[in-house]
């Protein structure tokens, strides 16, 4: 990679286009992209492949049907898929994009599965890239901050500021953003385990109205319902998603000689939300799909708000 890809026009590859992606292509600048194409497995599955394609449609992609046709011509590829499908999207474009492009890794990996991904792409002869999304990616999109490490990590970052983002370089290793991202994670995502473990509970035990009373008198600072109500949405929408980051938390706590004991019960109850095939911030409804009685525990002051 040099440094005229930042002023030069480019032909830029997305590999997945999910939330993240779309976000992005939405509302990325322009000026210096000569061509957008994506590449998204999900495009040969009937039952996706209509949204994926009125998705591309609306943020001025070109959806292409293999990695040959989205990648062969590109001069940059940003990877965005699920973690556990991160490398093996590295060794499948590694083997068309061509010698001198650069892969910027946006996936939310444990440190030793980015380096797996940078070894494919770097015996291809391409410059690889350890990006981590550090917030949701809506309303902020191309503004959503962005870390980045790698010995390119430097020239990348100036692409990516010619194109509206304000990535933040945090060292030359791959892995260095990861790092932080997954760990930030342990936390985030935790926590929104915890409270579905915490209010499902709750809920069927008939005593939320006296939780949410003792939570809030604890720590009055923290608007629980709105963060149960958050936890619920983001778990039954992206639960597959978390679960796979989740994963790749544990792992690389385990990698560190620590117990990731807490990242893996997350990964779990993640999981589980997210194969519910609902998008809910309502408990009673998560209940409900769990096979449980949503009216057995009604709370009064829930209804009444």
């Amino acid at each position: 990679m040099t440094d005229a890809l930042a002023t030069t026009p480019i032909h830029l590859a997305l590999c997945g286009f999910g939330e993240a992606a779309s976000a992005f292509a939405s509302g990325w600048q322009r000026d210096i992209v000569a061509s957008m194409s994506a590449y998204d497995e999900k495009i040969a599955d009937a039952a996706e492949r209509d949204a994926l394609e009125a998705r591309a449609r609306s943020c001025d992609v070109v959806l292409r049907q293999s990695t040959a046709e989205a990648f062969s011509d590109a001069d940059v590829a940003v990877s965005l898929v699920y973690a556990d499908r991160a490398v093996d999207a590295a060794r499948d474009t590694a083997r068309v994009l061509k010698p001198g492009a650069l892969y910027i890794d946006g996936n939310s990996c444990a440190p030793h599965t980015k380096r797996q991904a940078a070894e494919a792409l770097q015996e291809a002869g391409v410059d690889y890239i350890d990006m981590a999304i550090m917030a949701p990616v809506h309303p902020r999109k191309e503004k959503t901050p962005v870390l980045l490490s790698g010995p390119g990590a430097e020239r990348a970052a100036k692409l990516l500021q010619a194109m509206g983002m304000e990535p933040r370089v945090v060292g030359d290793k791959i892995g260095q953003a990861s790092t932080i991202k997954l760990t930030r994670s342990i936390m985030i995502k935790g926590l929104e385990a915890l409270m579905a473990e915490c209010f499902l509970t709750a809920r069927t035990a008939g005593i939320e109205d006296e939780i949410i009373a003792s939570l809030e008198a604890s720590d009055p600072d923290i608007a629980w319902r709105q963060r149960r109500d958050y936890a619920m949405d983001r778990m039954t929408v992206h639960g597959g998603r978390r679960a796979a980051e989740m994963v790749e938390s544990a792992a690389m706590v385990a990698e560190l000689g620590l117990f990731g004991d807490m990242a893996a019960a997350s990964a779990r109850w993640q999981s589980r939300l997210g194969e519910l095939s609902i998008n809910t911030s309502d408990i009673g409804t998560v209940l409900e799909a769990l096979g449980k009685d949503r009216t057995v525990a009604h709370n009064e002051a829930d209804t009444a708000r």
